[in-house]
């Protein structure tokens, strides 16, 4: 059985490969009407691809989308919606030397036991290429939502390696430096740290965090589709994640009841430690979420791994690769955001649409 479908309502199903000769999806069950245009998704997925500065991999893709099916004269027809980005810089010779060996921290050896056989040219279907047509897809999501719904998506990097980024807050500065850092004064110490990172060929984490605003109350359902579940199976499908935050997420430990109970007045909410769900269904608060990923595991320093006959070798991963995945994550993790808020919007119109509205509504 095949797993690469996303989504009750909305689904996202992806296929392609890294090295292969395109990536593509199928979108289904998106409304129709909605205006979309390749340039819009385009200008998204630029904001993802690599080659963008020197701090992330040089592959530099040209992410030429082109809309196969499910859009007429600029407008979504309701029918699925097939999505295709050709790979133009891909460079399978630079894995010729390793296609025996597995990488440490890679998805190779699981691979190979699960499949009897793998693509070892950048990871196949395992490579986070395969996340430009989550990108792609979220585009969609995001204006059918914020022009539907008034909800608005905004991701940022909250850390990388032990800087952490956000203690200074500005949305505005998000999107004017290459690290999708909220605070500009931070970006110089950024810039610093990933110079030596580079330097010493060694990778770092990083954490990426989401907000959604204007998400109306009632999305959700308990037991098995809360909103808050979903979240974080769509957040832990994204490469190299390796945690998944919800509001105060592991803060909450050490609070007290007291501290952590999100106290209602007539005027609103006092505080949002569960991140704008409660019981899986949505609040009416900003929907927050924050995503820990991994160092990257392919490095030029020398490790040690075995062969495809057990036996014991030095391994050295040549090419071109981030130093830090989390930098790119930020589009990612807001798409996934977009994807999951938009599948449960249709999903709770479905079912309960005719259910009037209901008091009291206290404002967020």
């Amino acid at each position: 059985m095949a797993f690469n479908s996303f989504g009750r309502v909305l689904t996202l199903t992806t296929f392609g490969e890294s090295h292969g000769p395109a990536i593509g999806c199928v979108i289904d069950g998106f409304p129709p009407g909605m205006e979309i245009s390749a340039e819009e998704i385009r200008s998204e997925l630029m904001r993802r691809a690599t080659g963008q500065s020197r701090w992330t991999s040089q592959r530099k893709e040209a992410e030429d989308v082109q809309i196969l099916s499910g859009v007429f004269e600029g407008k979504t027809t309701g029918s699925p919606i097939a999505l295709l980005i050709h790979n133009t810089d891909a460079r399978s010779k630079d894995y010729s030397k390793i296609a025996d060996q597995f990488r440490p921290g890679h998805a190779d050896y699981t691979y190979h036991h699960k499949y009897g056989i793998r693509d070892y040219r950048g990871g196949g279907r395992s490579s986070a290429r395969e996340t430009a047509m989550r990108v792609a897809a979220g585009a969609l999501a995001r204006k059918y939502l914020k022009d539907k719904l008034g909800v608005e998506i905004t991701g940022w990097l909250g850390q990388l390696g032990e800087l952490v980024c956000d203690q200074q807050f500005d949305p505005a500065v998000i999107d004017n430096n290459p690290f999708f850092c909220p605070d500009e004064a931070r970006v110089p110490d950024l810039e610093d740290y990933m110079k030596k990172l580079w330097k010493s060929g060694d990778s770092v984490g990083a954490l990426v965090k989401a907000r959604a605003t204007g998400v109306p109350v009632g999305l959700g359902s308990p037991v098995y589709a809360k909103l808050d579940g979903d979240l974080a199976a769509a957040m832990m499908s994204i490469n190299a994640t390796k945690g998944v935050e919800i509001g105060a997420g592991f803060a909450s430990v050490a609070q007290k009841g007291t501290e952590h109970r999100d106290e209602i007045t007539p005027g609103g909410f006092e505080s949002n430690h569960a991140g704008g769900v409660l019981g899986g269904i949505s609040t009416g608060q900003p929907v927050e979420c924050a995503v820990a990923f991994k160092p990257t595991s392919s490095l030029r320093l020398p490790g040690k791994t075995v062969d495809i006959r057990g036996e014991p070798v030095e391994i050295v991963t040549t090419g071109r690769h981030d130093p830090c995945v989390g930098i790119r994550a930020v589009p990612i993790v807001e798409a996934m955001l977009a994807l999951v808020i938009m599948d449960h919007y249709l999903l709770d119109r479905a079912q309960c649409g005719d259910v009037p509205e209901q008091a009291p509504r206290i404002p967020t």
